[in-house]
């Protein structure tokens, strides 16, 4: 079965406020350069979303798992809007996940706004109060199943997450982090289909 383009729409946080995700170097990068963080659920897995998808909790893990390799890389960007495209086109770059992590069947993330053309939109509509949903893009096949449902199957690759205007999922509206008054310490580029391959065939699932 070929691989198509696959969307999906989430809101973080509702209304701006949410539980302190921020790193303490995060916080301080709020606090003195004027940094703008965003967090919240990013995607789901094993329950239909709006777009009637189902994503086993497997394979969301496991594409996490390598997400986080090239967080660490500083390679996790992402564009405002949904390209009909495959490819991050760093002209449009807006915002770089900076943490990504999986809480039952939740995807959580914290994103930095980047002073691009893009970033300085995206900056602009969250201090106007717009609510955006935050939206995963990846290549993948899907199967119908009995109950209505559809089922992305173990091929689905990971590209990137954007910031959209309407979420396929409820309460994943992104939420302002402020980096003030907290003391808890608290995403990809396109996928590396080598370094995937390498990772299915050494067993690096989770």
């Amino acid at each position: 079965m070929s691989k198509v383009l696959l969307r999906e729409y989430y809101a973080l946080c509702e209304g701006g406020v949410c539980q302190d995700l921020l790193t303490e170097a995060e916080k301080i990068d709020v606090q003195k350069n004027g940094a703008m963080y965003l967090t919240g659920l990013m995607q789901c897995a094993a329950k239909p979303n709006g777009n009637g998808r189902v994503y086993p909790e497997s394979v969301l893990q496991r594409e996490v798992e390598t997400y986080k390799k090239l967080v660490k890389e500083n390679r996790a960007l992402g564009e405002l809007d949904h390209p009909d495209d495959s490819v991050i086109n760093l002209k449009n770059a807006s915002h770089i996940v900076t943490n990504i992590w999986m809480e039952g069947n939740d995807v959580k993330g914290t994103v930095k706004v980047l002073n691009t053309p893009s970033g300085k939109i995206l900056r602009s509509l969250v201090e106007g109060g717009c609510q955006l949903g935050i939206s995963s893009r990846g290549l993948g096949s899907v199967r119908d199943m009995p109950n209505g449902c559809v089922t992305v199957d173990d091929d689905f690759q990971l590209i990137c997450f954007d910031f959209v205007s309407e979420p396929s999922t409820p309460n994943a509206f992104m939420s302002l982090q402020e980096g003030k008054k907290y003391d808890e310490p608290n995403i990809f580029t396109k996928a590396d289909r080598i370094n995937r391959a390498l990772n299915d065939v050494l067993g690096d699932k989770r």
